[in-house]
This record gives structure tokens, sequence and C-alpha cells, in this order.
């Protein structure tokens, strides 16, 4: 993950610098229009913030999350309400998955127990995001997002008879809808024939997602909420 950070980075310096010499202006009606559309694609990294309560199992001893990639497709349209402010939605889907790491204490052994139980998840998206942009200097500029996000989780076993699963051992259920606050930051590059823009963004869900059915691996989880760092690259007209 540093290094695609990195990569893109790297990328937006070499597109500011080129932006910044005195060159006609690409695409110089784009902000006049009303709408416009183009696509997004984004990788990051998927997480949770776990509120733990290790007091509700008798041998667990430590409780953690461990963050894995995820990769999602947006389709991008943007309303311009003024020169520097637009409202864009930009559906789509994501597909993400998570590691909760359960160490239970086992007595006299050497080593204590580890399970890891991998939650996946695979999201319809339906983001409403408000975008301010900072003046156009010949051909770049800068912006910062802010909204909120409703997301399907169309992988959620919520509805299903936590018996066990195929190995023998009870599953971590989430809900099936997930509330999300979305905020960020990108470039905006006006290229010859589109706009090319890098961002970053950062999601943090606002309702606990955790299907509570009094398991071994429920049971010491009092809040289980989304948390999301993702970058994209958007390709807009």
């Amino acid at each position: 993950m540093k290094k695609y950070i990195a990569l893109i980075v790297l990328c937006t310096f070499v597109f500011a610098g080129f932006s910044q010499r005195d060159i006609p202006d690409n695409l110089p009606n784009f902000d006049k229009k009303l709408l416009h559309f183009g696509f997004s694609l984004g990788g990051g990294s998927n997480g949770f913030a776990l509120k733990p309560d290790l007091t509700k199992s008798d041998s667990l001893i430590k409780l953690e999350v461990l963050s894995q990639p995820g990769f999602n497709v947006n389709v991008v349209s943007e309303l311009h309400l003024g020169p520097y402010m637009g409202l864009r939605f930009t559906p789509g889907i994501a597909f993400s998955s998570r590691i909760l790491r359960y160490t239970f204490y086992e007595g006299n052994r050497v080593a204590n127990k580890v399970i890891d139980r991998t939650v996946e998840s695979t999201y319809l998206d339906f983001p409403l995001i408000f975008k301010y942009r900072s003046k156009r200097v010949n051909n770049f500029a800068s912006y910062v997002l802010v909204g909120g996000r409703y997301s399907i989780d169309l992988a959620s076993q919520e509805g299903v008879n936590n018996q066990v699963d195929d190995k023998g051992e009870f599953i971590v259920k989430l809900g099936r809808n997930n509330y999300n606050l979305e905020t960020g930051a990108g470039f905006d590059f006006f290229l010859e024939y589109f706009k090319f823009s890098t961002e970053f963004k950062f999601c943090y869900g606002l309702n606990n997602v955790l299907i509570q059915d009094n398991t071994i691996y429920s049971r010491p989880i009092t809040g289980l909420n989304s948390k999301i760092f993702m970058i994209a690259i958007n390709f807009e007209g």
C-alpha cells in the first residue's frame, strides 16, 4: 500500500509541475457545464473501529482488527453549483475484507491459541459528496470533499442461521445497511481531452454493523464500525 501511495504522490507532483508552466488552458469551458460525468478506480485499506469487552469471554485475552486491501469502481457525476462548488453522486461497487484476530489463553501450554476470522463484504455504494475546489491555476486545482455514503452489503449474512461454517466455526455476521461519513482531498489536472484527478478519502461508519448473536466471536464485541482509507483516480469529461 505504501508503494502505491508514494507512486500516486509522485505522479501528482509531476502533473502539478507541468500544470504550472505558462501554457494555454485545457478544457476552458469545462466549468461552464451544468453536469459532467466520468468514472473512478480506487483501492485502499479496509478495517473496523472496534469496541471490545474482553470481560464477556473467560479465556479471551486479546482481540484486534487486521486491515486488508480492497478495490472499488464508481461512476462519477457532478452537478456544478458555482465556479468552485459541486455536488457529486458517485455510485459504485466495492470489494473489501477484514480480519478479526482472537487470542485465547491456553492454560499451561507454551503458546496461546490464535484464531483469525475473515469478514468479507461486497458493497453497493451510494455516496453524495460536496466538493469545494480552489481557483484554477493554468491546468491545476486542488479540492476538498465532505459528505455521506449509504452502502448495501451484498455479502451480508444478517439472516443466516449461525450454526457452523465449513470449518466448524461460528461466523461473524454483519448487517446489510451501512451509513458512513466521508471526507477527503484531491487534485484536478485539466488535460487536453479530459480531466484527471487523484484523491485521498477516509470513510468512517456511523452505525454498528455487528449482528450480536451471542457466539464466542460476537459476544466480546460491543461495537464494530467500518473504517476505510481510499486512494482513487478519476477520469472526467
